[in-house]
């Protein structure tokens, strides 16, 4: 059964993904948008204040808000005591030290978590490589720090199966960012992957302007066929 022990609540920033993903709103304001899985990242708040269409769709949102806001707020207090540790693995040039890092999560914790109870509908319970969509429902879909992240605990069929399920519910392109692993090195997986989804869609590899874990500074862009 699904455990909310088992599932980290952090989210990124609106302009964070807009970095990440090298998204300009020009592009993007007529635009169908799917964020998957989307955490408690504030880019379907602060995206839908600004006019733009999106849906988050999550494992998490299978639970209550209040409860996804508590255990958000404990998980932005593991970061706190944990990454002191490690601070040379990271770039701190977005986020200036641990403290902003962890304003930034809390300010994205809470948008998400406001807006998602305001407007339930845009936040979809969801649990990977399945999701309750209709074919090309989107036209984008983004997908951060989840794929190639988790490598070593996600294997390879999961990836593969995932990725064929966001071009499924996607129109135009899919983009998943980044593509490293815990450890900053290049996902195993990238180049079989190629070969398997050669008949899907045209492989982009492009570099954007966020690096905030060292290495992790190139998207995939996935163009439909």
């Amino acid at each position: 059964m699904l455990s909310l022990s088992r599932v980290v609540f952090i989210g990124r920033s609106y302009d964070e993904y807009m970095r990440m993903f090298s998204l300009k709103e020009e592009d993007i304001a007529k635009k169908k948008i799917l964020d998957c899985p989307a955490g408690a990242c504030s880019f379907t708040a602060t995206g839908s204040e600004k006019g733009i269409d999106i849906t988050a769709s999550d494992i998490a949102y299978h639970f209550p808000v209040e409860q996804l806001n508590e255990k958000g707020s404990e998980d932005i207090l593991h970061i706190d005591e944990t990454m002191s540790k490690v601070t040379e693995a990271y770039n701190w040039d977005f986020h200036e030290n641990i403290a902003e890092l962890v304003k930034h999560r809390k300010r994205a914790l809470y948008t998400c978590t406001n807006h998602m109870s305001k407007f339930p509908r845009q936040y979809v319970a969801a649990t990977l490589p399945s999701l309750p969509f209709t074919e090309e429902e989107f036209d984008i879909t983004l997908s951060a720090h989840f794929l190639f992240t988790y490598s070593n605990q996600l294997d390879f069929k999961f990836h593969l199966d995932t990725i064929k399920e966001l071009l499924r519910v996607t129109k135009e392109e899919v983009r998943i960012f980044p593509l490293v692993d815990l450890e900053g090195k290049k996902s195993r997986y990238l180049n079989v992957l190629r070969e398997e989804l050669k008949n899907d869609a045209i492989w982009i590899e492009e570099k954007v302007a966020y690096e905030f874990q060292k290495n992790a500074h190139t998207m995939l862009r996935l163009k439909k066929v």
